[in-house]
């Protein structure tokens, strides 16, 4: 094995869990200040639940999150120009080859991935309906979170893309599937800061405790957030809609 392949190995080996989590900033984003019209300082304005419920979702390898977006809006998030207003959206993280059209198609982008820090991206997919609905072939968890932790989260989602002149996140081109983008990653992706870590912060910015050390596989993640405090309740098997009848029950409020 060649010395300098050696070296990068046992650096890495040895990197403190600083060394693979992205350096972003502990800075709550902004909150949109909207001016009320007319018609509806005229009627009551109802009241915000206090808590905003969120989805953990897995496959084999990789995981994601899914906010309600209009949550994310509120609490300073900045969308790329012309998305639309879905009720949620999901999102995931990774190498921009392994997202592209092509993927991981020689060996040599397997190297450049396994071995060189690469670009990354951030993909926005738009989710109108029930999320295990839109997602089946996703295992789901769920979990209820403060409302206040917005800010803390849209801070983070905020540092993970590129900005343009305008303050918007560069996108990168259209999502895998769906309706949605792919943006221009701000950090790079290097094994072992894999897609998970940045599943990893996301968590941590809604008040989470977890090691990305033990969730660089999306099994080792999931143990993680199941246990307290951060208690995700897992509400869909995954494996498509023909694993529905197989499921105990159907879970509510998906």
């Amino acid at each position: 094995m060649p010395r300098p392949l050696v070296g990068w190995m046992l650096a890495t080996a040895f990197l403190p869990s600083c060394g693979i989590r992205l350096p972003v900033k502990n800075t709550p984003a902004a909150r949109m200040e909207r001016v009320p019209t007319v018609a509806e300082t005229r009627r009551a304005t109802p009241r915000r639940d206090p808590d905003v419920l969120v989805w953990l979702i897995a496959d084999k390898y990789h995981t994601g999150m899914v906010f309600p977006y209009d949550w994310l809006l509120e609490s300073g998030f900045v969308p790329p120009a012309d998305f639309g207003k879905p009720r949620h959206v999901a999102m995931s993280w990774g190498n921009t080859d392994a997202y592209s059209e092509k993927g991981m198609e020689t060996p040599l982008k397997w190297c450049e991935v396994l071995f060189t820090p690469t670009p990354s991206v951030m993909e926005l997919i738009a989710v109108d309906w029930n999320v295990a609905e839109v997602l089946p072939h996703q295992r789901i968890w769920r979990k209820l979170v403060p409302r206040d932790r917005g800010p803390a989260l849209a801070g983070y989602l905020n540092q993970c893309s590129s900005t343009g002149a305008d303050g918007r996140p560069k996108v990168v081109r259209p999502a895998s599937w769906g309706r949605g983008v792919q943006l221009q990653g701000r950090y790079r992706y290097f094994i072992p800061r894999v897609c998970n870590v940045w599943t990893v912060q996301a968590i941590e910015s809604l008040g989470g405790d977890l090691n990305p050390w033990f969730a660089l596989t999306a099994d080792g993640l999931i143990r993680q957030a199941e246990k307290p405090p951060n208690d995700f309740e897992q509400i869909w098997p995954g494996g498509g809609k023909e694993k529905r009848e197989a499921w105990p029950q159907n879970p509510p409020a998906l």
